[in-house]
């Protein structure tokens, strides 16, 4: 196990990751879990959905996968939008 810390008085360090756990916990509802492969299965489905499916404006109106192979490829999956 390794902590990690941001830098001081730099509280953009964390900024991404901040997000994605902001926006899972409004979106994703695990009051009904009674056991943790449920709360794992739910998870990772919301993850899978986040990193394929889910666009953000911050990287162009791509999911974060489109985005990484846009920027690879520099083929727009979207074509002319």
């Amino acid at each position: 196990l390794r902590q990690s810390m941001s830098r001081k008085a730099n509280c953009w360090d964390n900024a991404p990751q901040e997000s994605f756990f902001g926006h899972m916990k409004d979106e994703i509802d695990l009051s009904e879990c009674k056991k943790y492969r449920e709360v794992k299965a739910i998870i990772d489905d919301w993850m899978d959905y986040y990193n394929n499916e889910r666009y953000q404006w911050q990287l162009a109106k791509l999911s974060p996968n489109e985005y990484y192979k846009y920027i690879t490829t520099g083929i727009y999956p979207l074509g002319d939008v």
